[in-house]
C-alpha cells in the first residue's frame, strides 16, 4: 500500500513541479524536462531527475538555478498539493537520455563493421 502511494505521490510531483518550471521566467531553466521523481518512504525527500540541453557551463548554470529556486517551487507545491507536508526537492542531473545516444551510436558503428566483415569482395578473373 505504501509503494502504491509513493508512485501516486511522485507521479503528482513530477506533473506539479513540470507546470511550475514552465511559468517560472527564469531564461536558465528553458528546455528543463523533468523526467522522473523518486521519494523517500518517509515522503520526506524526494529526488527529481531533470534533463536539459544546455552544455558545460550552462548546464551547471542551470542545475544551479533549479537549486536555488527548490524553495519557491516547493511553497508552490504546498499550495498545490493536498499533503500534510510537502518532501524537501533534491534536483539531479539525468544522464539517461545521453547515454542512449551514445549506445545506439555504439549499436550503429557495431552493425557497419558487422556488415563490413561479412561483406565478400568479387573475386579478380
Amino acid at each position: 500500500m505504501a509503494q502504491y502511494r509513493n508512485r501516486r505521490l511522485a507521479e503528482g510531483l513530477k506533473k506539479e513541479i513540470a507546470d511550475i518550471i514552465r511559468q517560472m521566467k527564469d531564461p536558465r531553466l528553458q528546455l528543463v524536462s523533468v523526467l522522473a521523481v523518486q521519494v523517500d518512504r518517509e515522503l520526506t525527500q524526494a529526488k527529481v531527475y531533470v534533463s536539459h540541453f544546455a552544455q558545460g557551463k550552462a548546464k551547471d548554470e542551470t542545475l544551479a538555478a533549479l537549486r536555488t529556486a527548490g524553495g519557491y517551487i516547493r511553497s508552490e507545491l504546498a499550495k498545490k498539493l493536498h499533503t500534510r507536508t510537502v518532501p524537501e526537492l533534491v534536483f539531479v542531473d539525468d544522464h539517461s537520455i545521453e547515454a542512449g545516444f551514445k549506445i545506439t551510436e555504439m549499436l550503429a558503428d557495431y552493425e557497419k563493421e558487422r556488415a563490413q566483415a561479412n561483406k565478400v569482395e568479387p573475386e579478380a578473373e
